[in-house]
């Protein structure tokens, strides 16, 4: 059993996407961070960057609880765990492992600078919105032009396609025309078209 500290921000949504496609049986526990719940010492002790998401497996190595926070690392260990989209072939593993990173250094933070500049800073700065919105589009022209002949961001569904497609459902936040990125929006409505996508998404905590 795997216990899933989630709120409903696009990170969660990378584990609970993970643990539907990969049939993993888990319980949701949620992480209020809108009444900062991230900062109880109980869930500092899992989480020490108090960041949502972060699992404890009850069934982890040797058989003895462990606790992951980061959800790139999450979804690294999970894929190991059940060798489910990662893959073991090196140059094949390499691969993901570039989009994940990716996903997690640069199209994560800067989307959630975008998000926070463009529509909860409590005082306009056109400077800094600019700057995340052109960095967001950037970032789209990326992803567009590496689908292009491919369903899926390394080629085969993959942990990196878990951790990109949740930044992606909050486009209209984002400044952003699906129009102008036809590959990533045949991406969206693949992923969308997904059951365990769909069951993940219809999770509700907040």
């Amino acid at each position: 059993m795997i216990d899933l500290y989630y709120w409903g921000t696009p990170n969660g949504h990378k584990i609970t996407i993970a643990l539907e496609e990969m049939g993993l049986s888990y319980k949701i526990f949620p992480i209020n961070i809108l009444e900062n719940d991230q900062f109880q010492p109980d869930f500092l002790a899992i989480s020490p960057n108090n960041k949502i998401p972060a699992i404890v497996d009850q069934d982890g190595p040797g058989n003895q609880p462990i606790s992951i926070f980061e959800s790139g690392a999450i979804l690294q260990y999970l894929g190991r765990k059940t060798g489910q989209f990662y893959p073991t072939d090196e140059i094949k593993r390499v691969h993901v492992e570039q989009w994940l990173m990716w996903q997690m250094g640069g199209l994560g933070p800067m989307l959630g600078q975008n998000h926070h500049f463009s529509r909860f800073a409590p005082e306009s700065i056109p400077y800094a919105t600019e700057r995340y919105v052109n960095e967001t589009k950037r970032l789209y022209g990326v992803l567009n032009k590496q689908l292009i002949g491919q369903d899926y961001v390394a080629g085969e569904y993959s942990i990196a396609d878990m951790a990109i497609f949740p930044w992606l459902l909050r486009y209209e936040w984002q400044g952003i025309d699906l129009e102008d990125y036809p590959e990533v929006k045949a991406y969206m409505e693949q992923m969308n078209a997904r059951p365990a996508v769909q069951r993940a998404l219809a999770i509700t905590v907040n």
